[in-house]
């Protein structure tokens, strides 16, 4: 509590020295929250990895001030400081950069510490686009916040033109049934409101969980066997298959395990709600016409930089 008692001080110390409270820039977040600042931001601090790779797409890099880690995307942004993870953050470090604007993601166990960030009237923008079309629109929000109109518009229009290729290049593909795993131990999937059952859907998936009402529900391998997919799909370090997978083989008669109907995504081309999404969503597309034709799923693995 003590500590907490120097943030507020020094929060209220910083915002004494702000411009006057009068909004110039009012922007919606991802919960329909106004965001409103004074002027465009010019230090902005990002608390989650998507969040630092957005900024940078819409022309925003220049005005980051600190990110989190795995925030490692692109090359530039490793250079920026790390004030913490999903887990923790130097709520201290945080106040002390003097943003004007803290762009955020609320899960992981952070959560509680970002509202004490929005207690100390630091200006929160939550990103947490739900759908495809969504990061577009994301795209073009934090560049009027950032003042980087042009360049967000510009990565917007390539970013939604590239999605309505995909949707139309499968759009009368024949409908998988497929299983999402996120992770093996436990078992968890997503329902259909989870961003990547939206990929899914591009690629002409059906999510065989879409009906769960958590995000990601945790499971058992009696009810996936049960559900009968044809794919198998998941996300690896590099795309390749790992032993994440391993719990299927002895299950013979699986569809997935029996066709070789396993389709692998490099974990940040499928995982961070940015335009790189479309990476992972071709590869998905891609391992669902290898399905549909009956050949075994075979796709290269990729260096995305990241090191475990």
């Amino acid at each position: 509590m003590t500590r907490f008692r120097g943030l507020l001080a020094l929060g209220l110390s910083l915002l004494a020295l702000a411009a006057p409270a009068r909004a110039d820039v009012v922007v919606p977040d991802d919960d329909g929250r106004p965001v409103s600042l004074p002027a465009t931001a010019r230090r902005i601090v990002s608390l989650a990895p998507h969040v630092t790779e957005l900024l940078y797409a819409a022309g925003a890099g220049e005005r980051l001030v600190a990110t989190v880690r795995y925030g490692d995307y692109p090359e530039a942004a490793k250079a920026l400081p790390v004030v913490g993870d999903a887990h923790s953050l130097d709520l201290e470090r945080i106040v002390a950069l003097r943003p004007d604007l803290v762009v955020v993601w609320m899960h992981g166990s952070a959560a509680q510490q970002i509202e004490r960030l929005r207690a100390l009237k630091l200006p929160i923008f939550h990103s947490e686009p739900r759908h495809l079309a969504d990061i577009g629109d994301s795209l073009r929000r934090l560049g009027r916040l950032a003042g980087t109109e042009a360049a967000a518009s510009a990565a917007a229009d390539r970013y939604d033109a590239e999605l309505a290729a995909l949707r139309t290049q499968y759009a009368t593909r024949p409908p998988l049934r497929v299983f999402y795993q996120v992770w093996h131990k436990p078992l968890l999937t997503i329902n259909d409101h989870h961003l990547i059952a939206d990929v899914m859907r591009v690629c002409g998936g059906v999510n065989v969980f879409g009906d769960q009402t958590a995000l990601v529900p945790a499971i058992s391998t009696e009810a996936v066997l049960a559900a009968r997919p044809q794919v198998l799909a998941t996300s690896t370090l590099d795309g390749t298959v790992d032993d994440s997978v391993a719990l299927w083989r002895p299950f013979k008669s699986f569809e997935p395990v029996a066709k070789g109907a396993l389709v692998t995504i490099p974990s940040d081309h499928i995982s961070r709600h940015t335009p790189r999404i479309l990476l992972g969503a071709r590869r998905m597309c891609e391992g669902f016409e290898q399905v549909r034709a009956g050949r075994p799923v075979k796709l290269p693995a990729i260096d995305t930089g990241r090191r475990s």
